[in-house]
């Protein structure tokens, strides 16, 4: 991919809704994402000729911040400024054309990601979207989608996000602290809030606790969905030497198609949050031990970096995206075809 991948990214359009993004928050994928390709001279080329894929550089987050009515819940003027976009590039640009939007990719952290891909049936359907939320239930194809990581970047740096005991320094056996939104978590707090000395859940976490140091001395950070399928926890978890504990429906984990989440975290069903301390102690410590071993390993691909490093969070995007546009051919007669 390194020799060979080039990007192309369209200059049209101004910020804040377009070439500009969140990068401390939440949603700061999309802002890092977007500086990060606009300033690459490694990837992205300036001949669309060369192109293997062309990026569509807009902040779903930015257009909820500038192009929605609060409270409004009309996605209307978001598919405008989606569908007015595409239709710019498509006028200026034979590419979007000539493959039906296929070689094509947007990417986006905010929940409402989908949402805005639903502005044109070619968009959700033929191009490739990165998503932070990747529900199969909401039309998300792990086939031709990309699955991204929520990164809550409070800095531009990951001082002091990192770190943490090896395996047999962590006394905790899990832990959960966070707001209660959606339909799992109150599930999980029903049944662990303060019933037990292992299992330290807490809607809010006690005075004077700090929220890294707990996840620091856990053996596994439980991770459940909120309203929607991802949680920057999981991140969080990796960050600092936590095996992450998946409690979510529908959800397909970040870089899947080259990552076996199954050796370094947990999945837990809903129905199976009753017996989530059954479930922890049967693992044996030898078990647990790789886990966290093998969770050191892979967090370097969920880290940012500035500028990016290889195999980090920014490459793994790129190199999912690449996977994905090595499945489609573009025929000389402009159609496309599967490979």
């Amino acid at each position: 991919m390194e020799k060979q991948f080039k990007v192309f990214v369209y200059k049209e359009g101004e910020p804040p809704v377009f070439h500009d993004g969140p990068c401390k928050s939440i949603y700061s994928m999309e802002g890092n994402f977007i500086y990060k390709l606009d300033v690459d001279t490694k990837f992205q080329t300036k001949d669309p000729q060369k192109a293997h894929v062309f990026y569509l550089p807009f902040s779903v987050a930015k257009m909820v911040r500038f192009v929605y009515s609060p409270d409004s819940r009309d996605f209307s003027p978001i598919r405008r400024t989606v569908v007015d976009y595409i239709n710019l590039v498509a006028q200026k640009y034979p590419y979007w054309n000539r493959s039906h939007g296929a070689d094509h990719f947007m990417l986006a952290c905010h929940d409402w990601g989908p949402e805005a891909s639903f502005s044109l049936p070619y968009l959700e359907k033929n191009s490739i979207r990165a998503l932070c939320n990747a529900n199969t239930s909401e039309r998300f194809n792990p086939v031709k989608d990309v699955s991204i990581p929520e990164i809550n970047l409070i800095t531009d740096k990951l001082t002091g996000l990192m770190g943490g005991p090896s395996a047999s320094g962590r006394q905790i056996l899990a832990f959960f602290a966070g707001g209660v939104h959606g339909p799992i978590r109150p599930v999980l707090l029903e049944h662990w809030e303060d019933k037990d000395e292992d299992i330290k859940v807490h809607k809010y976490l006690p005075r004077g606790v700090n929220y890294y140091d707990m996840m620091r001395n856990s053996k596994y950070c439980i991770c459940p969905s909120g309203y929607e399928v991802a949680s920057p926890r999981i991140v969080e978890a990796l960050y600092n030497g936590c095996v992450p504990v998946l409690i979510s429906k529908s959800y397909v984990a970040p870089f899947s198609d080259v990552l076996r989440w199954k050796s370094f975290s947990v999945a837990v069903s809903v129905d199976d949050i009753p017996k989530l301390k059954e479930i922890l102690m049967n693992i044996s410590t030898r078990q647990y031990i790789r886990m966290q071993r093998r969770v050191l390993q892979v967090r370097r691909h969920f880290e940012f970096n500035s500028p990016p490093k290889r195999y980090d969070v920014f490459h793994m995007i790129l190199h999912s995206v690449w996977l994905r546009r090595l499945n489609v051919r573009i025929t000389d007669d402009h159609g496309v075809v599967a490979n």
